[in-house]
């Protein structure tokens, strides 16, 4: 059955290369091998973080990767692309899947897109999908969701405001396809929402001299992520939840669900919500810029209001062209430990318990969608947010969510084929609001990497440890090699 599915992808691309146009297109393909050596039981925390979900967490691990993607350009501002991905791996809990399958159609600055994609700087706006602790709303931590999505990859110039105002942004639906694994991994006693719907969309509007007379630039916008739909394993719940036309637009407009949706969600909304307040204020010269940034943390009206004070994610970015050997500096925050305080029913009596209410933000986490914001127990968001798959005993869920961390990454030029990367960060968690840690717990971990590039060659060796309680202390050696070419194809 696997075999005749992958030869069914590679018969797919061969009809749109056999059906092109009498232009200049090109193929791109990759190969990559790659394999991790750790002490004890778990691969370090960086080599595992931030590489879509391919990394194995138990140590020892390797992998063989091979994409080919076809490119197709016609009538000057029209063209589209399809991408297979597959990789084989171990240890894992099905040793071969596919990674990404799209087809993508775009045209000027709009892009439509079919299927699983990993995303980078398309999506993630402010932050620093290479360098940065993570993305707080959309990381590249977690394996691509499938979905279908229309987004605009960079800004785009609004001609009826002139040449000061861009936007970006996105709207888009999928579907989880991780039953099965959940399956294998959690305990008899956790229930679960199977197969759920997914919905996320971003709007950003940047203010900057599109002729770069004047070298601020400044970029704000919200982004939202729900949950909603799927089947409920918990008898208490009526099984398959509300997932009709009038259910989606429910929860793409943040309202309550109808008669046919559990308790809570006709109270509150239909389904599990998170999102982001993004702003960044960069300033760059010819040979050398800095970006600040702050990502705020939402996860329900509370967030929206700021009654969480300033949880989320605070960074400084610096870049200069003058010193080739540190070509990029970023420093950041992360602090999640007011979550709009300790309450978290909004109804009560304001006399008996002063406060606002609507606490207990419990992010990235729902009461009935248990396995949280996360896909394959990997977090979509900041990694910081422990994934659930490092949860013992078959737990479901987030943790690990009242933390504050620091990090700090760096990248440079040895010369034109010699790059670096290092990535430093420490991390004291203190639980959940409903569950917190009867002591603090604490993360240190490293990474350094080493990238030579050649004539299509890529090699990478890597060197990773960790310190501390939170999951454990190990270290652990990467190795990793790819080959990528570009073949024009004519008619």
């Amino acid at each position: 059955m696997r075999q005749r599915f992958l030869s069914c992808i590679l018969l797919s691309i061969c009809f749109h290369l056999c059906n092109a146009q009498d232009e200049i297109n090109h193929i791109r393909y990759g190969v990559t091998g790659a394999g991790t050596m750790s002490t004890k039981n778990l691969t370090p925390f960086w080599m595992v973080s931030n590489q879509n979900g391919i990394i194995p967490l138990d140590a020892n691990n390797g992998y063989l990767r091979m994409d080919i993607e076809y490119h197709h350009v016609f009538n000057g501002e029209w063209s589209w692309n399809t991408k297979a991905d597959i990789i084989a791996v171990t240890p894992r809990y099905k040793n071969i899947y596919i990674q990404q399958f799209f087809t993508e159609l775009a045209y000027k600055g709009i892009r439509l897109s079919i299927g699983s994609r990993e995303y980078g700087q398309e999506l993630q706006t402010v932050t620093d999908p290479f360098l940065s602790s993570g993305d707080m709303g959309l990381a590249n931590n977690a394996r691509p969701i499938p979905e279908i999505n229309l987004y605009s990859p960079g800004f785009i110039v609004l001609p009826w405001i002139g040449r000061w105002v861009q936007g970006k942004g996105n709207f888009a639906a999928g579907r989880s396809f991780d039953t099965d694994y959940l399956e294998s991994f959690k305990n008899e006693k956790q229930f679960y929402i199977q197969n759920p719907l997914w919905h996320h969309k971003s709007l950003y509007l940047r203010v900057k001299d599109a002729k770069n007379h004047y070298p601020f630039s400044f970029i704000a916008g919200i982004r939202h992520v729900a949950q909603w739909g799927g089947q409920s394993t918990n008898p208490r719940l009526s099984g398959m939840q509300p997932h009709t036309l009038k259910d989606f637009f429910s929860v793409v407009f943040g309202q309550s669900g109808g008669s046919t949706a559990s308790l809570a969600d006709q109270i509150n909304v239909l389904g599990a919500h998170y999102g982001t307040y993004d702003f960044s204020l960069s300033y760059e010269k010819k040979d050398w810029g800095v970006r600040v940034y702050y990502q705020h943390l939402i996860s329900d009206a509370s967030g929206m209001e700021f009654v969480n004070a300033l949880d989320g994610l605070k960074g400084i970015q610096l870049e200069s062209s003058k010193y080739p050997w540190l070509k990029k500096l970023v420093i950041e925050h992360l602090y999640s430990m007011n979550q709009s305080g300790p309450f978290h029913f909004i109804q009560f009596d304001h006399t008996k318990y002063p406060g606002y209410g609507g606490g207990g933000d419990n992010y990235y986490n729902n009461g009935e969608y248990t396995t949280g914001f996360s896909y394959f127990n990997r977090s979509l968001g900041s990694p910081f947010f422990l994934s659930p798959e490092y949860n013992q005993g078959g737990k479901l869920g987030f943790r690990h969510n009242r933390l504050q961390a620091w990090y700090l990454g760096a990248e440079g030029a040895i010369n034109h084929k010699w790059f670096w990367r290092l990535r430093l960060s420490t991390m004291d968690s203190y639980g959940t609001p409903q569950a917190p840690s009867i002591r603090i717990l604490t993360a240190n971990s490293l990474q350094t990497d080493f990238f030579y590039s050649h004539k299509g060659w890529t090699f990478t060796t890597s060197i990773a440890a960790d310190q501390g309680s939170l999951p454990g202390n190990h270290w652990g050696f990467g190795l990793s090699v790819t080959k990528k070419n570009r073949i024009p194809v004519k008619r």
